[in-house]
C-alpha cells in the first residue's frame, strides 16, 4: 500500500512539473533583444549586458567590419584600435554568455528593420533597445535660426523618425511574444535630460522631449497587450567618442568643462536595462511609459557602475551644486568654495518641476 502511494505521489508530482514546463516553456531562458546603435557607446553598454544577462542580442548598427562604407560614415572620432562593429560587439556578448548576433544595417533605409525582424530565427522579441543617434558634425551650441534644417535633419532624423519606425515594426512581435512570456516585453528609448531641460540647442530639446512623449503615448496603446514601453535618461556619459574627445583637448569647450571623470560607463545604461528586464511582468507594466533616470534606478535597484561607483542623477544636488552652482559662485565672487562643502553634498534630488525651468545657471554661454 505504501509504495502504491509513493507511485501515485511520484506521478503527481512529475504531472505538475510537466504542466509548469509547459506553463513557462524553455524560451523565457532565451528571451531575445535587438539594441540599434548597439556597434558603440551607450548601445553598445546595454547590448552587452544584456548579454551577460542571458539575452540572445541582435546587435544593430552600420558600423561593420565587411561594409567599410558605414564605418566611418557620421561617427564621431574615436581611439585608434577599438573594434566598434556590430561583429565587435556581438563577439563579446557571446562571450559574457549570451548569444550575440552583429546585423549591418541602415536604419533610414525604408523597409531595412521590417525586413531584418521578419529574418529571425526566433519566434518571439522581448527587448526593443533604440539607441542609434547621429551627432551632427561641428558645435552643439547655437541659435535655432542659425543652425536651420540641417541640425534639426542630424539629431531628428535617426533619432526621432527612425525611432518612431522602428516601435511601429517591432509591436506586432512583441505582442505575440507578450501572450507566452511571464515578463513584459520591453521597448526601451534612449533619451536625455535635454528632454526636460534646455540643453545644447532647439532641435535637440524638441527631439528629445518627442522621444519622451513616444514612451508616454505608446504604453497608452500598449499596455492592454501586456507591452511596456520607458525613456531611460543616462547621465554624463563615457562613451569612446567623449573620452577621445578629453584625449584631443575639446571636451571641455564642449560640455562647459563638465567633469567627465565622475561621470557613468555605457555598462551602467546597460544594468538598468537589465534591471527593468528582470521585473515581474505586473510590475514592469505599473511603471510602463516612466523617465527613468539611470542613476536613479541604481539607487532603487541597488547596481554599481563598472568601477564599483554610483553616479548621481543629474538633477542631483551631488551634481549640480560641484558643475554649475560652485563654479558660478566662485567666478562671481572670486571665492574658493571649501572641499568639505564640495565632498559633503547630500543626495537630494531637485523636483522635475524646478530642474525643468531651464539650463543650469552659465551653462549656455561659457
Amino acid at each position: 500500500m505504501l509504495i502504491i502511494t509513493l507511485v501515485r505521489q511520484s506521478i503527481l508530482l512529475l504531472t505538475l512539473i510537466l504542466i509548469t514546463l509547459i506553463k513557462c516553456p524553455a524560451l523565457e531562458s532565451g528571451r531575445v533583444a535587438v539594441v540599434t546603435g548597439a556597434s558603440r557607446g551607450i548601445g553598445r553598454g546595454i547590448a552587452l549586458e544584456l548579454g551577460k544577462a542571458g539575452f540572445v542580442v541582435y546587435a544593430l548598427a552600420r558600423s561593420s567590419r565587411e561594409k567599410k562604407q558605414f564605418s566611418l560614415k557620421d561617427q564621431r572620432v574615436v581611439a585608434e584600435g577599438l573594434d566598434l562593429t556590430v561583429e565587435g560587439t556581438a563577439e563579446r556578448i557571446t562571450a559574457l554568455g549570451g548569444r550575440g548576433y552583429g546585423i549591418s544595417i541602415d536604419l533610414t533605409e525604408k523597409g531595412a528593420l521590417g525586413n531584418f525582424l521578419a529574418s529571425m530565427s526566433e519566434n518571439r522579441l522581448d527587448v526593443l533597445v533604440c539607441s542609434a543617434y547621429t551627432t551632427p558634425p561641428g558645435k552643439l551650441r547655437g541659435e535655432f535660426w542659425t543652425q536651420g534644417m540641417e541640425m534639426w535633419e542630424a539629431v531628428n532624423d535617426l533619432g526621432l523618425n527612425c525611432v518612431y519606425d522602428a516601435c511601429c515594426t517591432a509591436a506586432p512581435y512583441m505582442i505575440d511574444t507578450a501572450k507566452h512570456s511571464s515578463h513584459a516585453p520591453l521597448i526601451c528609448l534612449v533619451s536625455s535630460f535635454g528632454g526636460k531641460s534646455y540643453t545644447f540647442n532647439a532641435a535637440y530639446g524638441v527631439g528629445k522631449s518627442a522621444i519622451d512623449r513616444l514612451a508616454v503615448d505608446m504604453s497608452y496603446q500598449l499596455k492592454k497587450y501586456g507591452v511596456a514601453t520607458t525613456s531611460i535618461y543616462p547621465g554624463l556619459v563615457k562613451t569612446e567618442a567623449n573620452m577621445q574627445m578629453v584625449v584631443d583637448g575639446t571636451w571641455g569647450e564642449a560640455s562647459g568643462n563638465l567633469d567627465i571623470t565622475k561621470g557613468e560607463t555605457p555598462a551602467f545604461s546597460g544594468k538598468a536595462v537589465v534591471a527593468l528586464t528582470a521585473l515581474e511582468k505586473n510590475s514592469m507594466m505599473e511603471r510602463t511609459g516612466r523617465v527613468e533616470v539611470v542613476a536613479e534606478l541604481a539607487d532603487e535597484f541597488g547596481f554599481l557602475d563598472e568601477d564599483d561607483s554610483k553616479p548621481p542623477s543629474i538633477r542631483s544636488l551631488q551634481y549640480l551644486l560641484p558643475n554649475f552652482v560652485f563654479p558660478t559662485v566662485e567666478k562671481n565672487n572670486n571665492v574658493k568654495v571649501p572641499n568639505w562643502i564640495k565632498n559633503n553634498v547630500p543626495n537630494i534630488l531637485v523636483p522635475w518641476s524646478t530642474f525643468s525651468s531651464g539650463p543650469p545657471p552659465d551653462m549656455d554661454n561659457r
